[in-house]
């Protein structure tokens, strides 16, 4: 059916655990020493479309990461956004980066600390796309084509959501949607807020969730007919539009929701404070260096980087918790 990620996430023999050593003799000045840090950092990704290419790209990371750091840096491609934080909880792994609600869970879950956070075409928020391949329901107006994609309710023209809220009412109790992943901000948490509000129904009840794994495979979905109704992020359908024609031809994007905090990066609370600025300063220098540009946008089509906007997370996290446990 739909695609899932399959590569786990492997345990990491080398790094250091962070515990605090007893000191040989009790009642000594000191009677325990700082934790030590890890000799090697393990960095968590999660798949937002093709596994292969982000396991391919990620050695970029791994190289320019290592260099500036100092210590060895390896990429794991891990199943999901849970999984990802599962393994910063259980010292597995002492980077990563999230989506915006993966970023305020690894916080409250894992005690992890969010450091910079992603900008992509300018802007250091996004929005979630939903799409649809059957326009005469969803669409209250004609479906434009703009740049060989389909967009119907004023999508076309608005730059930021929330944007054609109206049609969501049409999506029915019960209706078969091609979510992404269940920690996913766009893919899963913010659209199923929006639902829930416009309607006034309970996604969590009401709908009839379906996960596709990633943005792509969610998008393919409903190119393909499995369902009828989908989400990702805005706008997903490039990235399978070539491979695909009925993305372009079936695939029609009749909503956005309101604006999300861009994905962002997080460290171990359990580092240094000094490795902490270290694993800082070698994320930044690389948005600013023309290759290590290169690879953030080959792995998550980042275009540079900025510090973590505190409210934006904050609304993010008010969201998640209306899902509770």
């Amino acid at each position: 059916m739909l695609r899932t990620p399959t590569t786990r996430l492997l345990a990491v023999g080398a790094a250091a655990s962070l515990t605090l050593s007893l000191a040989a003799c009790g009642g000594s000045e000191e009677s325990t020493a700082p934790a030590e840090d890890p000799k090697e950092l393990v960095l968590s990704l999660v798949p937002s479309g093709d596994i292969d290419s982000i396991t391919e790209s990620a050695k970029g990371l791994e190289s320019f990461l290592s260099d500036r750091i100092g210590i060895p840096v390896r990429a794991e491609v891990t199943e999901s956004y849970a999984a990802a934080i599962v393994a910063m909880k259980s010292d597995q792994a002492q980077v990563a980066m999230l989506g915006p609600i993966g970023v305020v869970q690894a916080e409250d879950q894992a005690g992890a600390v969010p450091i910079l956070q992603s900008v992509r075409y300018g802007s250091s928020s996004y929005h979630t796309q939903w799409f649809t391949n059957d326009p005469e329901t969803y669409c209250a107006d004609e479906v434009k084509v703009l740049d060989g994609l389909k967009y119907c309710n004023g999508t076309d023209a608005a730059k930021t959501g929330p944007t054609g809220e109206v049609a969501l009412s049409k999506v029915k109790p019960g209706t078969p949607i091609a979510f992404v992943d269940q920690g996913s901000a766009a893919g899963y948490y913010y659209p199923a807020t929006q639902w829930g509000l416009v309607t006034g129904g309970d996604a969590l009840v009401d709908l009839d969730a379906q996960f596709a794994g990633d943005h792509d495979a969610a998008v393919l979905a409903v190119a393909r007919g499995d369902y009828p109704v989908g989400v990702s992020f805005d706008d997903a359908r490039e990235d399978v539009a070539a491979d695909e024609p009925k993305v372009a031809s079936d695939v029609v994007v009749f909503a956005y929701s309101a604006e999300i905090p861009n994905d962002g990066i997080v460290v171990a609370g359990g580092l240094s404070k000094e490795l902490r600025t270290k694993v800082t300063d070698a994320f930044t220098a690389m948005a600013k260096d023309p290759k290590g540009l290169k690879t953030l946008a080959a792995v998550y089509d980042i275009e540079g980087l900025v510090k973590v906007d505190k409210t934006a997370l904050k609304k993010a996290k008010s969201v998640e918790e209306n899902f509770g446990e």
